[in-house]
């Protein structure tokens, strides 16, 4: 029998209580950036704002809703261990911390904003070319993939195990390398809106930036709307930098010559 001493049994409350309140919160932001993005894009109209439709078709009302259903799932997966880095921050276990001038100041908080996006970035390329080996695809990944014109509904829609996956890195990160509680919102901010527009079925980007200098070498809509359609390539999640090197990076080239995508 395994007896918990008063300490721990109160971290597990703590732990458990926060999961169910991140659960909450990370579903909230789902359904308001996400809908937000429908809305502007989908029943505003994305010309207004200058974006790039990608989509040939508009949104199917099922599609959505299985989009919900499964990123809905996903936010209490991803929030257990969030919920466990919070709690140990809190009682002082994680390398997070609040005075911006620790640690060197402003220089270390850029550089750790860019390793901890080059870690999650290198982590994610090699475990999404893993989930499209056929022996893990129909239950690691094709819950994402039923939407071949993803939605902004998508930027979440994993499957259980693809979540569970995924869903721990950057908690893990906070007991290793020290980041500002600043840049841990930051990054938060910059995941979330990027998937959401990744996935929105327009490119809000200019042309001029997509295949410009510094845009060539970053994810965007059209980059990541190809992947949806062909699955073998485009597995980055911020940088095309792994996709180059391994010979797994394609854009469009209709999109390439500025004009309309092909079906």
């Amino acid at each position: 029998m395994v007896v918990f001493a008063p300490a721990r049994m109160t971290m597990l409350i703590d732990i458990l209580l926060t999961t169910l309140i991140l659960t909450a919160a990370i579903a909230a932001r789902y359904l308001v950036l996400s809908g937000l993005a429908y809305w502007l894009l989908w029943q505003r109209g994305g010309e207004k704002l200058a974006a790039k439709r990608l989509n040939r078709d508009r949104p199917m009302r099922r599609v959505m809703l299985q989009e919900i259903r499964l990123s809905l799932l996903s936010s209490a997966i991803y929030a257990l261990p969030a919920a466990v880095a919070f709690v140990a921050w809190m009682h002082g276990g994680t390398k997070i911390y609040t005075d911006w001038r620790a640690h060197g100041g402003v220089p270390y908080l850029l550089l750790s904003a860019f390793i901890y996006l080059v870690v999650q970035d290198t982590y994610y390329y090699w475990a999404h070319r893993a989930m499209h080996h056929p022996r893990l695809f129909p239950w690691m990944h094709a819950g994402h993939h039923r939407s071949r014109q993803p939605t902004p509904f998508a930027s979440f829609a994993f499957d259980p195990a693809e979540a569970a996956l995924t869903a721990w890195l950057l908690p893990a990160m906070t007991f290793v390398v020290p980041v500002h509680i600043g840049v841990v919102i930051a990054l938060l901010a910059l995941m979330t809106v990027t998937a959401i527009l990744n996935h929105s079925g327009w490119e809000v980007l200019p042309h001029s930036f997509v295949y410009g200098p510094i845009g060539r070498h970053l994810i965007s809509a059209t980059h990541h709307s190809h992947h949806h359609l062909r699955y073998g390539q485009n597995f980055g999640l911020y940088f095309r930098f792994w996709d180059r090197m391994m010979g797994t990076d394609a854009m469009p080239t209709a999109e390439a010559r500025g004009q309309k995508p092909s079906a």
